[in-house]
């Protein structure tokens, strides 16, 4: 299968792309920079140029291929405060996608998330089908975009396309992961202290970034139109299980912080760092015969590599 993905370059793509070329598939990469370009030309992957924003340049490539993975997402513009013309970008390479695609019935797997789904209880592939109230009444924005676009995925089923959704946990760890983790970590050592909020019972999923890719592989194979996915191996791990971590090995005080200070001592994580979010994945295991096995969250905390950069 020649598989056109975008993002191909980045974390998880980076997982995805020998994950498929390892089961025998051709894979063509979305390149925006001539590093882009040349880390995927050393991964043996075919580059076609071109950003999200070149929605000609997509359908031609996904006209090309035999199925498409959508991992990419503007993360740099989101993170500078316009989270809307992100989800905006995605939702315009969705529907290009879309319109390829349509009655062929190729595979197209996009990327989601976990977080928010179902606070404070356990979400399932069920869960978050029907916009959360508070979304709903902040019509237009951004996280109500995603969540839109996610279900448009879902529909192309109905168009004769084999979508499927692949719902990420907030962090997928591994060796060289700059996200969540690792700002955490930065974090403590910055402060002085590991910090979680109020008792730190409350619980995020976790998954090795090595199975997402190879749930990723699995459902541009077989997923069945119209699935929704969790690629998740922790159902829910305390945050302040992890705090204990981060505190032992930078040999720091382990501490509570007051959920009025998680703004400030957080930074840009103290909005997430409280919510309570753990996640099943029991009908994905069951419906692709998926079993995580690399290591687990708190397994992989304590290896240590995330404490051996000081600039992390």
């Amino acid at each position: 299968m020649r598989v056109f993905v975008t993002g191909a370059s980045g974390w998880i793509g980076s997982a995805v792309v020998p994950e498929l070329i390892g089961a025998g598939h051709q894979v063509t990469g979305l390149a925006r920079s001539e590093a882009s370009a040349a880390a995927l030309t050393a991964a043996r992957v075919e580059v076609h140029r071109g950003t999200l924003d070149d929605l000609d340049a997509l359908r031609d490539a996904a006209a090309a291929s035999d199925g498409v993975i959508h991992l990419a997402f503007k993360h740099d513009l989101a993170f500078t405060g316009d989270f809307q013309g992100a989800a905006d970008a995605d939702r315009r390479a969705v529907e290009a996608f879309g319109e390829v695609l349509a009655g062929s019935d190729r595979p197209f797997v996009i990327a989601s998330g976990t977080l928010g789904i179902a606070p404070g209880r356990m979400a399932t592939e069920r869960d978050g089908h029907t916009p959360d109230p508070a979304l709903a009444a902040a019509h237009g924005s951004g996280p109500a975009t995603r969540l839109a676009t996610a279900e448009l995925v879902l529909s192309f089923a109905s168009r004769g396309v084999r979508s499927s959704v692949m719902r990420l946990p907030p962090t997928n760890h591994g060796d060289g992961d700059n996200g969540f983790m690792a700002t955490l970590v930065a974090i403590a050592r910055d402060k002085g202290v590991s910090g979680y909020i109020g008792d730190g019972s409350n619980r995020w999923p976790a998954v090795h970034r090595l199975d997402s890719a190879h749930l990723f592989r699995l459902a541009v194979e077989k997923a069945p139109a119209g699935s929704t996915l969790h690629a998740v191996a922790d159902e829910g791990v305390p945050i302040r299980d992890i705090a204990e971590v981060i505190g032992r090995h930078l040999d720091v005080p382990v501490v509570s912080i007051p959920a009025e200070q998680a703004a400030e001592h957080f930074t840009w994580l103290g909005g997430f760092i409280g919510l309570d979010a753990p996640a099943s994945s029991a009908l994905t295991r069951e419906l692709m015969e998926w079993q995580p096995t690399h290591p687990g969250l708190i397994e992989d905390l304590d290896k240590g590599h995330y404490f051996e950069n000081p600039s992390a």
